[in-house]
């Protein structure tokens, strides 16, 4: 867990000096809790936004503003590198080098743009309904989908750093237990005790297909694949959620 919130937070923690595939496992096995923290920390920055007198959409905004803070803004980061290079023409090597290319191009800021518009709009629906249990959720969706991302069959798409850490290192039962868990607390996250569970199960589905997709045109996965991976489904849960209570 340690090593979890060293990764995806901000907390200043120290980590264990040496990782390996073993300790990496265990942390994206448990990405989901520390995604409950940040969903729980979000949800509250909202209530406090709105109890200030802030309208929904811009209790919204905190919410989005204080995920990317809270995450040093890597998930969008990766998001617009991984945008970026589905967007480019070539052959797997050239995609991977316009993915690690520090400049975000035009795919990568729509990218960025159009996440952060749909999850201000979606957490505001929610925070106007005062849906909290819903935000935490749609924040743990987007870390269950990591251990999704992160199943045994997907391969690194280099020899060295993050990816062939934690590519690959996850049973599938271990990711099918966090969605079916996910779902079954979703089914009081909306009016509708089903649209809950097929919300979650649409975006994960959805997280899984775009990582099989980048996985076949990057030839493997990284980072900044597990970033967009959390990011789409986030965006998916809070839109779906609050399109659900906005009809």
């Amino acid at each position: 867990m340690r090593l979890a919130l060293t990764w995806l937070t901000v907390l200043p923690l120290r980590g264990p000096s040496t990782v390996d595939r073993t300790a990496a496992a265990r942390a994206i096995g448990v990405a989901p809790l520390v995604g409950a923290l940040l969903g729980v920390a979000a949800a509250g920055l909202g209530w406090l936004a709105s109890w200030a007198g802030a309208v929904p959409g811009l209790a919204g905004v905190v919410v989005v503003a204080a995920l990317a803070g809270s995450t040093r803004g890597m998930h969008l980061d990766g998001l617009a590198d991984t945008a970026d290079g589905l967007g480019c023409y070539g052959p797997p090597e050239r995609a991977r080098q316009v993915l690690h290319d520090g400049a975000a191009g035009p795919f990568g800021v729509t990218a960025i743009v159009l996440v952060i518009l749909a999850q201000s709009i979606g957490f505001g629906t929610l925070i106007a309904a005062d849906r909290w249990p819903a935000i935490v959720l749609a924040v743990t969706a987007g870390r269950v989908a990591v251990v999704l991302a992160c199943r045994r069959g997907v391969a690194a798409a280099e020899q060295h750093g993050f990816g062939p850490l934690v590519a690959g290192t996850q049973p599938i039962a271990v990711g099918l237990g966090w969605a079916a868990l996910l779902a079954g607390s979703a089914v009081w996250a909306t009016p509708g005790p089903a649209q809950g569970p097929l919300v979650m199960l649409f975006a994960l589905l959805g997280a899984v297909l775009l990582v099989r997709h980048c996985a076949r045109r990057f030839a493997g996965i990284g980072g900044d694949v597990l970033g967009a991976a959390s990011e789409f489904t986030v965006t998916v849960v809070a839109a779906g959620l609050g399109l659900g209570l906005a009809t």
